[in-house]
Parts: structure tokens; C-alpha cells; sequence
């Protein structure tokens, strides 16, 4: 499994870096998985309503109506029915690759166990919604889906094989059939949309709209695909006839020739042991890895002041009512359930200052795990094995790229969980204390933070518009940033060098300067 993993990792890594290429960073699709599926939903929803005014539910009346609307309304209503095909299947495929790719990126463990946990139901409900959307046009492919599914239904016991008797004798179907499946229909989609709102929990700040250019040129390319290939009904359905060739979507339909070929039985047990999966991959002890310990508060240095709430990507700090008596109305509480340990909150406390001497350095909020006073220790470590006139004291992010091999005696390279974490006074201190010439922070990719809003914060706290902000005193030539994919080493080592460049000049000119005025 950590190996499937691995390759799909490196997959998505080079689509990522080629795709940000092509659409910028911005915009890249893959960074807006669940936005896309977002607007997918409401091209749906927005182009069902305006069929099902012209749909009629009757054995006859429902083909008809759907010739009628495709080609006799072929300016608005044909267009409108293919964007509707179209969309259904933009919404299956950011699904499929949005599970592959969190996935391949191990964001399906621990605190995010119940996002990951509350979107299979979102599967098996666009799919319930897809196939009774296709039962509609009672064409031969509806007919052969309807006969295959409703055999799928009665291989259960609990059916007791009655439900296929409705669609292989003609008598028994009749108009009540269609009011059904125009009830599952409109129904499901509704109430996909609630169970939507349950899956976004316990996600802050949620994305659920892509960005503008991204989504008008998805409005377009659906727009465009519905003209050049227009959505189209096969012939009839017809109960006395055996459907024999069909076309498929292989988007919602892929199961159904496996029920020819395996058997039903064998496709439910398919069904049921992916689902199994699916839902325990959080929990699986031989997938189980460490996780990092949840952020725990030092009331002691806690002050109240919101910040570490307000940047937690996850929802897990809530400010409650003080408990130590100290003068302050509140305090940070962390949920251990829903940390991460990706350390943004300690990257916002005003109290991470690593200038403390007279007292422990001890921030209102800290992890277990990595604590500012040894990061600080960390940064003296690495410092003193630095050399040459351009020192270099990168904070790297795991999930970018990290080149700590072949070591350069001019270049420390300190890892942490995330770029978010490092508080801007850490800058001001390896600067002013000249531990380093010059420092780099390195993390995701530019379009996607692996913690969602580390690289966010990151610039807004360097361009003095988020507190913590970056003292006006420090040099911002001195700082260089770099949001770069694993496999962008090249992009890395470019950026390294001509760092390193601007640095020596730096030190030229201040050479310079020195001389110039020991001259005078």
C-alpha cells in the first residue's frame, strides 16, 4: 500500500508542477478539486430544474419529452441536457481524483478521519443520483441499466427477487414508475447537498468556490463540448426487446459489465469490501503511522489574545472562559482530536519570542514534539556548522522540496511541520544575531499549502498584514521565499544560487562601504 502511495504521490507531484505551469498556480485544477465539484453540483442542479419543467412522467411521455426538449429546443434545451450529462461526469471525476489524491498525500488519518470518513456517503449518493437520472430517459441503455440494477437488487434475500419483474413484463410498469424515479432524482441531489455541509465540518474556512478564471473557463469548456458533441438518447426502450448493443458512460456506469461478466453476487461483494475499505483506511494498524502530538497551552503565557484560533486551519482551538484567574477573559483550548501538530498556531503566538533570556522560553501555546525553545536550540546547532560569506539558513516544509543531501558547508537546512509554524520573530533573531546571512523558507507548492493556510499566513505575516507581522527592521533582501513541489529540485537549487548571489553582493557592497569610509 505505502508503495501505491508513493507512485501515486510522484504522479500527482509532476502533474501539479507541469499543470501549474499551464494555469499558474492560481488556478490549477488540482488545487481546487472540491471547489470544481462544488460548481460541477450547481451546473447539475441549476440546468435539472429547467428539464424537469419540460420532462413528462409516463411510460411514452418521458422519451418524447426528452426528444422534444433535445432537438426541438436544441438552442437552449439540447445544450441544457448535454451540460447536464456533462457536469454529472465533471462531478464523478474530481470525486475520484480528489480521493486518489488526498490519499497519495496521507491526509485521511487522525483529525481527518470524519472528512474523509463522511465522503464515502457522498459517493454512493452521486452515483444513486446519476443512475436514476439515466432510468429517466427510458431509452434501450435506460432499459438495460433498470433490468440489470433491479437483478443486482433481488440477488439480496431481504428482496426476494421481485423488483426485475417490473421491467421484464410490460404489464406491470406503468406512469408511477416515472414519479418515482423523478422523486430519487430531485430528492438525493438535496439531500447530497446537506450531507455536503456534515463533510465540511471540520474544515475551517472552506474553499467552495474556485477561482473566477478557473471557473469560467470550466463554464466554457462545458459550454463548448455540449455543442460539438451534444448529449443524445439511444432508441426507445422496448420491454419485448432484449437490449443488445449500448453505449455506456463510463463514468457512472462502469459496474454493470462486470454484473455479465462476475455475476451479481460477486460485484455486491466487490461493492461491499471497497466500501469496508474506503471507510477503515484511517484506521488500519498496518497503515498506522506516528502522528505528531496535539499543541498543548501554557496558561502561564497565554493571554487570550484569539490569533492561534483564528489561524488554525482545522478548528481545533476554541477560545474558552478563563480558568486560572489571571486577568484576562479567555483562553486558548486545544481539541487533541482535531490537531494535526502542524504547528501554525505557535507560528501566530505573540509570546514565540526566541529574544526571551531572563525567562524559559515557554509561548502561550507549543508542540510536544518540536518546542520553540529547541527550535531556537536547533538554529544555534546549525549555525555554528555554517560557513563561507553567503550563509544560508533555510526552514523547510517536508511536503516541498528539502535538498539536506549533498551538504553544502555554506547552506543548514532545519525541517519543521510547516512554514506556518515558524513565528517572523525567529527571522529578525538569526538575522540580528547574524547566526546567517540570509534565510530561506521553503514549503508547498505555491497554489496549495499541505496544511491549508501555512503559506497564506507565511506572506501575510512577511508583508506586515497579519500578526505576528515582521519587524520593520529586518532586512527583507535578507529573506528570500520558494513554494516549489517535491520534485522541483531544479527550481530549488536555482533560487538557492541566486540567492546565495545577492547575498555575496550584499556583503560586497557593505565591504564597499566600510573601506570607503575608512578612507575618508
Amino acid at each position: 500500500m505505502m508503495y501505491v502511495k508513493r507512485i501515486l504521490r510522484l504522479m500527482f507531484a509532476w502533474l501539479e508542477s507541469g499543470l501549474d505551469r499551464i494555469f499558474t498556480p492560481a488556478c490549477n485544477p488540482l488545487y481546487h478539486l472540491g471547489a470544481l465539484g462544488f460548481l460541477y453540483y450547481w451546473v447539475v442542479a441549476a440546468t435539472g430544474i429547467y428539464l424537469f419543467i419540460f420532462f413528462d412522467t409516463g411510460i411514452t411521455e418521458a422519451y418524447d419529452s426528452i426528444e422534444s426538449i433535445t432537438y426541438e429546443q436544441w438552442y437552449l434545451g439540447g445544450v441544457m441536457r448535454s451540460l447536464h450529462r456533462y457536469a454529472s461526469d465533471g462531478m464523478i471525476a474530481m470525486m475520484m481524483i480528489h480521493i486518489l489524491r488526498e490519499f497519495s498525500l496521507d491526509r485521511y488519518r487522525g483529525a481527518r478521519w470524519f472528512t474523509w470518513f463522511t465522503g464515502l456517503p457522498i459517493l454512493w449518493m452521486v452515483y444513486a443520483a446519476g443512475i436514476s437520472g439515466y432510468w429517466m430517459v427510458w431509452d434501450m441503455l435506460a432499459q438495460y441499466i433498470a433490468i440489470a440494477t433491479t437483478e443486482w437488487l433481488d440477488w439480496l434475500p431481504i428482496v426476494g427477487g421481485t423488483i426485475a419483474r417490473n421491467f421484464l413484463n410490460p404489464d406491470r410498469l406503468d406512469d408511477r414508475f416515472f414519479t418515482l424515479m423523478v422523486f430519487m432524482h430531485i430528492f438525493v441531489p438535496l439531500f447530497l447537498l446537506f450531507v455536503l455541509w456534515i463533510h465540511l465540518q471540520r474544515v475551517t474556512k472552506p474553499t467552495i468556490n474556485p477561482p473566477r478564471l478557473l471557473a469560467g473557463g470550466t463554464l466554457l469548456m462545458l459550454f463548448v463540448l455540449s455543442v460539438l458533441k451534444p448529449a443524445e438518447s439511444q432508441a426507445p426502450a422496448n420491454l419485448d426487446l432484449v437490449p443488445s448493443r449500448i453505449g455506456l458512460d463510463w463514468f457512472y456506469l462502469p459496474a454493470y459489465p462486470l454484473m455479465d461478466v462476475l455475476g451479481n453476487g460477486a460485484v455486491w461483494g466487490l461493492a461491499a469490501l471497497g466500501t469496508f475499505l474506503i471507510a477503515a483506511l484511517p484506521w488500519l494498524p498496518p497503515l498506522r503511522r506516528a502522528t505528531a502530538r496535539a499543541a498543548t497551552v501554557d496558561l502561564g503565557n497565554c493571554n487570550g489574545c484569539t490569533r492561534c484560533a483564528a489561524d488554525c486551519p482545522y478548528a481545533a482551538i476554541m477560545m474558552g472562559a478563563r480558568t486560572d484567574g489571571r486577568p484576562f477573559d479567555r483562553q486558548a483550548v486545544v481539541a487533541s482530536e482535531l490537531c494535526v501538530g502542524c504547528g501554525i498556531c505557535v507560528g501566530s503566538c505573540p509570546t514565540a519570542m526566541p529574544f526571551r533570556r531572563a525567562s524559559d522560553l515557554v509561548p502561550g501555546i507549543d508542540l510536544p514534539d518540536l518546542p520553540v525553545r529547541g527550535l531556537r536550540d536547533r538554529i544555534h546547532a546549525a549555525a555554528q556548522e555554517l560557513s563561507g560569506d553567503s550563509r544560508i539558513m533555510v526552514f523547510a516544509c517536508p511536503h516541498g522540496y528539502v535538498a539536506s543531501t549533498p551538504r553544502q558547508p555554506h547552506v543548514a537546512v532545519l525541517t519543521i511541520p510547516c512554514v506556518g509554524m515558524l513565528p517572523p520573530a525567529f527571522l529578525d533573531y538569526v538575522l540580528s544575531r547574524r547566526l546567517a546571512d540570509g534565510v530561506m523558507l521553503s514549503g508547498c507548492s505555491e497554489g496549495e499549502c499541505h496544511n491549508r493556510y501555512g503559506i497564506r499566513w507565511t506572506i501575510e505575516r512577511l508583508a506586515r498584514t497579519r500578526d505576528p507581522m515582521l519587524r520593520e527592521r529586518v532586512p527583507r533582501e535578507r529573506i528570500e521565499v520558494i513554494w516549489a513541489p517535491a520534485v522541483e529540485g531544479w527550481t530549488y537549487r536555482r533560487r538557492m544560487a541566486d540567492f546565495a548571489l545577492r547575498l555575496g553582493r550584499l556583503a560586497n557592497a557593505k565591504t564597499g562601504e566600510h573601506l570607503s569610509d575608512v578612507t575618508k
